[in-house]
C-alpha cells in the first residue's frame, strides 16, 4: 500500500501488526466522528489491553505486537481506530528503521502491508486506520509522523497526559523531570462536583506549537500555528495576503504570489497563480496580479476554502517570485498574513524580516493534520526561481 490507499475489510475480525527491526510499543485510538477519544478508555496499549470491540496483543519474542478489532462490537459512534507505533527505547526516531504493517484477516493471512516512506526524525507515527464508511469496513495506510513521541499523537486525539511530579532530588542540584509517556500518565478527567480543596492539575505537555487562543499570532520562521481555537475547529475559508514594497523609491518591483496543492505522497496535484485563477473546482482562488507592489494592504490575496479542498490535499506551500528578476534584498517588508475571510480577523502574521539574493521564497505552508485541522508554519526559505513552476519541488521539500 502507498500512503492514503485503502482495501475493504469484508471479515469482522482484523489485526494490524507492526514490525521493524527495533522493538516497537504498538498502541491503538478509538475515534469518534470529531477525531477525538470519547475518554481515555479508548486508548489501547499493553498496560490497557483491551477496549470496545479493540484489543491490543503482545507479540512475544520476536513476534510483533498487534491490534485487534472486532469491526462487529466497535460502538456505533468509533469512527475509525488508528493503529500508532513508537520505538521502545526513548527519543529513537524512525530514521533507518522503518516500520511495516501487516493487515490480516481473521484467517491470520495477510490482506495487505505498508511500509510509511522518507522517515527521519519522527518519534511516533499513526500507520494505519481501520475505519467506517457508509456502513463498509476499511483500512487506509497513513504514515502521519510526529517529532514530539506518542505524547504527541496521543495529546492530538483528547487522551489526557499530564507530567509526573519530579521527585525531590538527593544533592543540591534539581533534576529534571522525565518526558511524560502517555501510558503510564494517563489522568481521568475531574468529576463535575466542586471539591472542597481541588488540587491544580498538571500541565499537559504540548507539542510545542502555538493556538489561536489568545488571539493573533505573529510567527518566526519554522513556527507553527494550529488553526484551532478552544479545541474547535476555527475556519472553514481563509484569506492568504502577501505583500511587499519596493526598497528603494521609484523603482517598481513585480512580484507574484502563488499557491502549490500537493498529494499524500508531495506529488503536486495544481498551482494556482495569476496566470490560473482558480484551481480544484474554485477552492482555491487567486485576486490577480499586481505589477508594482505599491499602496498599502495586501499586493495579491489567495482564497481557500478549506471544507472544499478534495480529500487528496494534504498540503499548502505559499510562494513569493520576483516575475521581473530584482532579487528580494530590493524587496522591503514583505510579508503574508492569514485572514479568516468570514470576519476579516487577521489570525496569523509572518514578516519577512531578512532577505537573501534570490528570486523566490517560500512563505508558508498549511497542513492538514491526520485530525483534519490544518496548521500553518512559517517558512521563509529562499529560491532561484522566478516563476511558480521553479517552487514545486522546493515546496514539496518543505512539507
Amino acid at each position: 500500500m502507498t500512503p492514503g490507499s485503502n482495501i475493504p475489510l469484508t471479515a469482522t475480525s482484523v489485526t494490524v501488526d507492526v514490525s521493524a527491526p527495533v522493538r516497537l510499543d504498538v498502541s491503538g485510538l478509538l475515534l469518534t466522528a470529531d477525531g477525538k477519544v470519547r475518554s481515555d478508555d479508548d486508548f489501547i496499549f499493553y498496560n490497557q489491553p483491551a477496549g470496545a470491540g479493540v484489543t491490543y496483543r503482545s507479540g512475544g519474542g520476536s513476534a510483533p505486537d498487534a491490534i485487534v478489532v472486532d469491526t462487529a462490537s466497535v460502538p456505533a459512534e468509533i469512527e475509525k481506530i488508528v493503529v500508532t507505533a513508537s520505538p521502545d527505547a526513548a527519543g529513537q526516531s524512525f530514521q533507518g528503521i522503518e516500520p511495516t504493517a501487516t493487515i490480516r484477516g481473521g484467517d491470520g493471512q495477510p490482506l495487505a502491508t505498508f511500509t510509511p516512506p522518507r522517515l527521519g526524525a519522527e518519534t511516533a507515527l499513526v500507520v494505519v486506520e481501520v475505519y467506517r464508511r457508509n456502513g463498509a469496513w476499511k483500512a487506509r495506510a497513513v504514515g502521519q509522523g510526529y517529532a514530539d513521541g506518542l505524547a504527541g499523537i496521543a495529546t492530538d486525539f483528547g487522551v489526557s497526559v499530564e507530567e509526573e511530579p519530579a521527585a525531590a532530588p538527593p544533592a543540591p542540584a534539581p533534576v529534571p523531570p522525565a518526558a511524560p509517556d502517555p501510558r503510564t500518565a494517563m489522568s481521568t478527567p475531574p468529576p463535575a462536583a466542586p471539591q472542597t480543596a481541588p488540587a491544580a492539575p498538571a500541565p499537559a505537555p504540548g507539542s510545542g506549537k502555538i493556538n489561536l487562543d489568545k488571539g493573533r499570532v505573529s510567527l518566526r520562521k519554522n513556527q507553527t500555528v494550529s488553526l484551532v481555537k478552544g479545541g474547535q475547529p476555527l475556519l472553514t475559508q481563509v484569506k492568504m495576503g502577501l505583500g511587499w514594497e519596493p526598497a528603494f523609491r521609484g523603482k517598481d518591483i513585480d512580484l507574484d504570489a502563488s499557491v502549490i496543492a500537493y498529494g499524500p505522497q508531495r506529488n503536486q496535484l495544481d498551482s494556482c497563480y495569476f496566470g490560473r485563477l482558480s484551481i480544484l473546482n474554485g477552492a482555491v482562488k487567486h485576486s490577480g496580479d499586481n505589477l508594482t507592489g505599491e499602496g498599502g494592504g495586501d499586493d495579491e490575496v489567495i482564497v481557500v476554502d478549506l471544507g472544499r479542498l478534495p480529500a487528496e490535499v494534504s498540503g499548502l506551500v505559499f510562494t513569493v517570485n520576483s516575475f521581473t528578476g530584482q532579487k528580494f534584498t530590493e524587496v522591503a517588508k514583505a510579508y503574508c498574513r492569514l485572514v479568516d475571510a468570514a470576519t476579516d480577523e487577521e489570525l496569523v502574521r509572518f514578516d519577512l524580516t531578512s532577505a537573501e539574493p534570490q528570486t523566490g521564497v517560500l512563505m508558508a505552508k498549511l497542513i492538514r493534520q491526520y485530525t483534519g485541522e490544518w496548521e500553518m508554519t512559517a517558512i521563509g526559505d529562499f529560491v532561484k526561481s522566478r516563476t511558480v513552476r521553479g517552487m514545486v519541488k522546493p515546496g514539496a521539500q518543505a512539507l
